[in-house]
């Protein structure tokens, strides 16, 4: 198998894994085995352990820049304390689906971010397709309402939203530590720091998970969360990057929402109603549009 065919599939199951990361953080959290912070605790914690045991295997220049250090802060509080709090977070109050759908929106904002930092010309085809995002979720949450279970769907789709605008700052961020660094080296790094931040928000819900009260399928689930739709989740879609680049990377989340939908449809019997397709278009349409025309400058 040639490394270039191991990349795709490392980038089509890094999708999967996000895409059953999905369904199993809302189950567990749904559920009451957990709360959001607390989960966060266990996934940043165990996946920044697991990169270091990869270090231990195959050391790559350990320390960083000490001038550097800032950037990495950065890059911690936004990729991984802001986003990943607000994503768990977000995810327990509204619908898998609307969550998948919302964080398509981020290659938009990239789009724009990059244009902004970068004093990039913002062309009228960029224009149309950040309207179509935008409209397609406004569709998302003006649709939005609490469920029987207490869920506040409104309030976590705009935790997504700005969850989405957190993980704009941090790609733009990381592009140049990347470009210093060896990609799981940087990982590594942005996950250790970024534990220390999430651990003061979420002790008290760790502390006060029941352990006895999970068996054997509970325990398989928040394996899932954390070992694959995080640790092998990120290393995978690195590996990805290194190889195909990151626009071929990118377009591999589109294949996102199909598989978030089939999983959250068979598993957590959501349904698929009309405002969510149309949603679907708008924001796909608006994601393509909005990056055309980069491919073809």
């Amino acid at each position: 198998m040639t490394k270039q065919t191991q990349a795709h599939l490392s980038l089509l199951f890094t999708n999967i894994f996000f895409a059953i990361n999905l369904s199993a953080v809302k189950y567990l959290t749904g559920n009451d085995l957990v709360r959001p912070y607390g989960l966060n605790v266990i996934r940043v914690g165990v996946s920044a352990l697991l990169f270091w045991f990869i270090f231990l295997f195959k050391p790559v220049n350990g320390s960083i820049r000490r001038k550097d250090i800032p950037a990495f802060l950065l890059c911690a509080l936004t990729g991984v304390a802001i986003n990943q709090m607000l994503f768990v977070k977000g995810l327990s109050l509204t619908y898998s689906m609307h969550a998948v759908l919302l964080m398509l929106t981020t290659p938009i904002l990239i789009t724009f971010g990059a244009a902004w930092v970068l004093k990039e010309k913002l062309t009228a085809t960029k224009y149309i397709g950040l309207i179509l995002g935008i409209s397609g979720a406004m569709v998302l949450i003006l649709n939005s309402h609490s469920s029987g279970k207490g869920d506040n769907i409104l309030l976590g789709d705009i935790l997504i939203i700005i969850n989405a605008v957190s993980y704009t700052i941090y790609f733009i961020l990381v592009k140049p530590l990347m470009n210093k660094y060896n990609p799981v080296q940087v990982i590594r790094w942005v996950f250790t720091f970024g534990f220390f931040m999430v651990l003061p928000f979420g002790w008290n819900e760790f502390a006060a998970i029941q352990w006895n009260e999970f068996g054997f399928t509970k325990y398989s689930l928040l394996f899932l969360v954390v070992v694959t739709g995080t640790f092998l989740a990120y290393l995978f879609n690195a590996f990805g990057i290194k190889v195909l680049g990151a626009a071929m990377a990118g377009a591999y989340i589109y294949t996102q929402p199909f598989f978030a939908a089939a999983i959250a449809m068979i598993f957590l019997k959501e349904d698929l109603p009309l405002y969510k397709i149309i949603a679907a278009i708008l924001i796909f349409g608006g994601v393509y549009i909005a990056n055309k025309q980069n491919t073809n400058a």
